[in-house]
This record gives C-alpha cells, sequence and structure tokens, in this order.
C-alpha cells in the first residue's frame, strides 16, 4: 500500500523503521513543528523526521492538521493507509476522510483501557501486572475507534516508562507492520472495543511527579517509575528541588519517619508513610545524576534533616520546574 506514517517521537521510530523495510511505499511522514529543547532552547527536528529525511522520505510539518495547504498535499498523495504512532495532536474529520483504509493508531495499552495520553505512565502508577499494545481506526473519539490487533506485555517489578515503552515501541512496530499487511490482503476488519472496561490515561505533568512522603513506600515506587524519564519525580531538600530516579521498597527496613533519610554504608533510607525505600539515583538542581550514597556524602546530613514531607511543601520556585523533561 502507499503509506503516509504520522508521528513525533523517539517512541514511533521503530514501527517508522520497521515500515520503511517493508513492501509497502511510505510516500510521506507527518510530525509536529520542529521545537525547542535542550539547555540552548535550540530549535530542532522531531526524531520523525530526521529519520524520514535520512531516508528521503517527504515530511510534512503543519501546524495544524485541519490547515489547508496539509490537507491538499495529503490528498495530492492520495495514501491507501495512515499508520500513526504517538503523533500528538488531534486529526479532524477532512484528514481523517483522505486515505481508503482511513488513519490507523498503534496505541500502547490493551484498548478500552487507558485511552489517552500517557496509557504506559498511569498502568504503572495504577499497578496493573498486564499492559500491552493496539492497532486502532481512528475516528474522532478519543481512542474509541474498533481494534484491528492486540498484543500483551507483562510489567515487571522494576519496569519504568521508558522501559516499558520501549519494549511495546518494538513489539507494537511488528503489531502495526502485520496490521498494514492485513488490511493490505483484506483479511482483517476492525471489531468494535468492548463497553466496559473504559479508562482514562490523562497526561502527567511536571506536578504530578512531586513525591508526597505521607503516601505509602508501594504508591511512591509506583509514581517514580511511572514519571521515569518524563516527567520526572522530585522533592524538596533544605528548600531546594532534588529529582530522583528509581526506588526499592525495603518493607524490612527498621521505619522512619516521612521524610527522615537514613544513610547507611552503601544505602539512603527514606522513611514514607508505610516501611522506607532505598533511593536510586538522585539529581540536585544544576547537577548531574550520582548515586544516593554519594549524593549523601556531600550534604553532611544532620539530624532531623530529610525530605519536605507533604506534596504541598513548596520553595517558593516555580511548581512545574523549568528543567524537568516533558
Amino acid at each position: 500500500m502507499r503509506l503516509v506514517f504520522a508521528g513525533t517521537p523517539e517512541t514511533a521510530l521503530p514501527a517508522l523503521k520497521a515500515l520503511l523495510r517493508s513492501s509497502h511505499e511510505v510516500a510521506a511522514v507527518v510530525t509536529r513543528p520542529d521545537g525547542r529543547s535542550g539547555r540552548g532552547r535550540r530549535l530542532s527536528a522531531s526524531p520523525v523526521a530526521s529519520l524520514a529525511a535520512e531516508a528521503g522520505v517527504e515530511v510534512l510539518k503543519p501546524a495544524k492538521a485541519r490547515d489547508p495547504e496539509f490537507l491538499d498535499r495529503l490528498r495530492e498523495i492520495a495514501p491507501d493507509c495512515c499508520p500513526v504512532v504517538a503523533y500528538g495532536a488531534l486529526l479532524p474529520r477532512e484528514a481523517l476522510d483522505i486515505p481508503g483504509h482511513g488513519w490507523v493508531n498503534l496505541h500502547f495499552s490493551l484498548l478500552p483501557a487507558w485511552r489517552g495520553a500517557a496509557p504506559v505512565q498511569r498502568a504503572i502508577l495504577h499497578g496493573d501486572n498486564v499492559t500491552g499494545a493496539a492497532t486502532f481506526q481512528i475516528e474522532e473519539g478519543l481512542d474509541t475507534g474498533p481494534v484491528y490487533g492486540v498484543l500483551t506485555e507483562p510489567i515487571r517489578p522494576a519496569d519504568t516508562t521508558g522501559d516499558l515503552l520501549g519494549r511495546l515501541a518494538a513489539a507494537g512496530a511488528s503489531l502495526l507492520l502485520d496490521t498494514m499487511n492485513g488490511i493490505e490482503e483484506g483479511v482483517l476488519e476492525p471489531r468494535p472495543q468492548p463497553t466496559e472496561g473504559v479508562s482514562h490515561a490523562a497526561k502527567l505533568t511536571p506536578e504530578d511527579g512531586h513525591v508526597d512522603w505521607n503516601t505509602p513506600a508501594l504508591h511512591i515506587d509506583r509514581l517514580v517509575r511511572a514519571c521515569t524519564p518524563a516527567p520526572g519525580a522530585w522533592t524538596h531538600f533544605r528548600d531546594t528541588r532534588v529529582k530522583l530516579g528509581p526506588v526499592r521498597p525495603a518493607p524490612d527496613a527498621e521505619k522512619l519517619a516521612p521524610g527522615e533519610l537514613r544513610a547507611g554504608k552503601n544505602e539512603v533510607l527514606a522513611g514514607t508513610a508505610t516501611h522506607p525505600v532505598v533511593l536510586g539515583d538522585v539529581q540536585p538542581q544544576g547537577k548531574r545524576p550520582m548515586a544516593a550514597a554519594d549524593w549523601i556524602r556531600g550534604v553532611d546530613l544532620a539530624a532531623g534533616d530529610g525530605f519536605a514531607r507533604g506534596a504541598d511543601s513548596t520553595d517558593g520556585a516555580d511548581s512545574t520546574s523549568r528543567d524537568a523533561p516533558n
């Protein structure tokens, strides 16, 4: 088939690579406009745009998918189908009607669970044991269209969003290619999603990553893993912001007050509402991430020192964290 691929971040690259290697023709890609990133806030193309340019594929970067120039160009290309992975913008009816086989999205959940922008983060935060990916026909509702195919993937106890998303992106690339093949051969018919089991996955904001040490260790473990690598988990230490890498619950450790820190020879414990957690990497403002044991040696921990206990504690700084990844 003649395809126009829509996607933006690195998560979409495995699928685009699979389609470029396939017998299908990727006539163009659609991606979000260039954005500013990094400490220098330089304007840069999306990962999908960069890969497409390297492959000699036309790149379309409409500010909005309803822009007349974009729609006219899409009609000129006349794709049979438009596969989508993490494009990042809503598609209007005018665009949905152009390809003969519509737009087919690869979504990283077992629909109808976790419809929305952050299905992997929400699955980890919710404590799900299993997730997966699904290909479905895009319609005007939010991830409500009929499903072509699914795969499942266990959520491991130490999985971060980055870990799990990496596995799903790789496995999902094969699922999306299989779906394109099945549509071309006329052997796949999408089936309506069940009406039960619907849940929604709103995007996690930097403020969502603020750790409340008055909550149980299990919740803190899930929160930090869900926020890694983005938007990032963080807390306050001596009125300054500190980013946190994944932690490890320590149910057999001596109980500590919420936020209380205790340094051992090779590890650092932080108190929660239940049992402590062992800290992983710690990143003070303006510095690189470091092992918690290295960080604690440099702060000269005094009696009573610890992380700010509640999620409503602030240091007067912008609560959305200027340098938090997003």
